[in-house]
């Protein structure tokens, strides 16, 4: 059990609270939890699984493996062949299954999850690969997680959301993709594939702003509960301008009449100056790294600005 709080006071009352209902140990500050280990600096709080990730590297005989920059190889594309070779299904699903608790931490690992957790049921050689790769980029940087910093507007919400339309080989669904930040700091973030095929990019982004937007009032709404309430506009930013200029334009669009209700939800949303949808660069958008397989720079690049870091690595 974690007990955490603003006011020590308060805080040892609710543990003094609980230890007469329950037999407690006080292990004092957090430093593991779960499998997530817990630092303090004064640049902020980091949240890694430096110690399961060692241990998986390990159980796999993975320990002295080539390491590479990316989890997934640049423009990799996965399909289920009709003369794949096949692997013991229950291997991948075990290792997948492991590699899956690792993205608590490590978003940098969400979109190759999501593409090889697509084919447990039918894994072939080319999927085991994708797999291993995964493995070997643990191997570059074990230790890497998440710094969350304090920062004075420390209740601002900010998502940013994509779609790569048309991107599943197998049945050219889409993947949407999204990171919402809470005071500058990266707190969800997910990779999906849409469940629906896609009959324009606009439908695609349509669909990965609305997640995104879904995500965002949810958060909004625990902030409140924790006390924290906001008046601020939640920033969407999204890099598709022709999706930004329909979404606030009222005018019925023939080209995205069978999205009418997504776009709707995203026009009221606006309309009440709950969102804000400001257009940002292809280049800037983070979230490419949840909805492609895309070089090591542009990888690198953006881990730093989503707060991504391995404090164990050599400086």
């Amino acid at each position: 059990m974690v007990v955490t709080g603003n006011d020590p006071e308060e805080r040892e009352a609710l543990q003094g609270h609980l230890s007469r209902e329950f037999k407690m140990k006080d292990l004092g500050p957090l430093k593991y939890f779960l499998g997530i280990e817990v630092s303090r600096s004064n640049k902020g709080i980091f949240l890694s699984q430096r110690k399961y990730a060692l241990d998986l590297l390990r159980e796999t005989g993975m320990l002295a493996c080539q390491p590479v920059d990316t989890p997934v190889e640049e423009g990799l594309k996965l399909r289920i062949e009709s003369n794949q070779v096949p692997v013991d299904k229950g291997r991948y699903q075990r290792l997948v299954g492991r590699l899956m608790y690792l993205a608590h931490t490590r978003p940098d690992l969400a979109y190759a999850l999501s593409i090889v957790s697509q084919y447990m049921h039918n894994p072939g050689e080319q999927h085991m690969n994708a797999v291993l790769r995964i493995l070997r980029y643990l191997k570059s940087a074990p230790g890497q997680g998440i710094l969350f910093t304090k920062n004075e507007d420390h209740q601002s919400v900010d998502v940013y959301t994509d779609a790569d339309w048309a991107g599943a080989v197998d049945d050219r669904r889409s993947t949407s993709g999204y990171f919402t930040f809470v005071g500058g700091n990266l707190v969800t973030w997910r990779s999906k594939k849409q469940n629906v095929v896609a009959r324009s990019s606009a439908e695609a982004e349509f669909r990965g702003i609305a997640l995104g937007v879904c995500e965002a009032l949810w958060l909004r709404l625990l902030l409140q509960d924790l006390g924290c309430v906001s008046k601020q506009p939640i920033k969407l930013y999204c890099d598709n301008k022709a999706t930004c200029d329909i979404a606030h334009n009222p005018v019925q669009h023939d080209r995205t009449k069978h999205v009418e209700i997504d776009r709707f939800f995203i026009k009221e949303k606006l309309d009440e100056k709950i969102v804000e949808l400001p257009h940002i660069r292809s280049e800037d958008q983070l979230v490419d790294i949840l909805t492609k397989a895309v070089s090591s720079r542009v990888f690198s690049k953006f881990l730093s600005k989503l707060g991504i870091w391995d404090i164990y690595a050599p400086t």
